[in-house]
């Protein structure tokens, strides 16, 4: 898996850590934990990068969760309606148990891809 190896955008993108030295953790708690869902680390642990560089920084990560959800949604009731031949009503109650667990990790992940977006990377040399 080249793509996603350490050190890269992928790779800091999908596993919530820092965009500029790849080691610092984004959230303070696990993927999917429902406890302090929405609460970010203010700073890297490891190479003091600010997550929160300006007041309303993340406004463009909320373009990012609505582009992705509407097209997740359309797609996923399509597949479940004309391929499984399941009923709207059906289709739309799994569409809103599926976006209703995985909410957190959208909202994490539009704000990871807004930020490794916004910060370039930097990792310290090795010696």
């Amino acid at each position: 898996m080249t793509a996603a190896k350490k050190g890269n955008k992928v790779y800091t993108t999908f596993a919530f850590k820092c965009p500029k030295c790849s080691k610092g953790d984004l959230y303070p708690t696990g993927t999917f934990s429902f406890s302090k869902p929405f609460d970010m680390n203010d700073t890297c642990s490891d190479c003091g990068q600010k997550f929160f560089p300006e007041p309303g920084f993340y406004y463009g990560s909320m373009f990012i969760s609505y582009i992705f959800t509407g097209w997740f949604s359309i797609a996923f009731v399509l597949l479940l309606h004309w391929i499984f031949k399941w009923s709207t009503a059906a289709s739309f109650a799994a569409l809103i148990t599926v976006l209703a667990l995985f909410f957190v990790y959208i909202f994490r992940l539009s704000r990871s891809i807004w930020l490794n977006l916004m910060v370039k990377s930097d990792p310290p040399t090795e010696k």
